[in-house]
């Protein structure tokens, strides 16, 4: 049985050990971020980019609000997956985001992408 959701974002675009996550808290190559989220950023040398997300209870303190963020930033970094090719991708929530607001997330992430994208291109 396969549902849409894991046609639409398959398990090799997904960070899934630990040390992968590590890898990038480690060392990134880029750091991006904007008022809610901090992005950690390195080339991968694989084909797909891959995202991890990171959402702590403390930033945000309601399931349905966390479980939301996760779908705006999966759907985000959808759109965004051919610029985004060969990077791993840790999305950090670094503010406290409680009854988060589509559009303004929507704006927010697609500011951080494009900071993201404009240091990829200068180094």
């Amino acid at each position: 049985m396969t549902s849409t959701g894991s046609r639409q974002f398959p398990r090799s675009h997904r960070l899934l050990e630990a040390s992968q996550f590590k890898s990038l808290f480690d060392q990134p190559q880029w750091r991006a971020s904007s008022q809610h989220f901090l992005l950690l950023v390195a080339e991968n040398g694989l084909g797909p980019a891959r995202l991890g997300i990171v959402i702590g209870k403390r930033r945000v303190k309601r399931a349905v609000d966390r479980n939301l963020l996760r779908r705006l930033m999966r759907e985000s970094f959808r759109h965004r997956n051919a610029e985004l090719a060969g990077l791993d991708i840790v999305i950090l929530v670094r503010a406290n985001l409680n009854n988060p607001d589509k559009v303004t997330i929507n704006a927010e992430l697609a500011k951080v992408w494009s900071k993201l994208l404009a240091k990829r291109a200068v180094d």
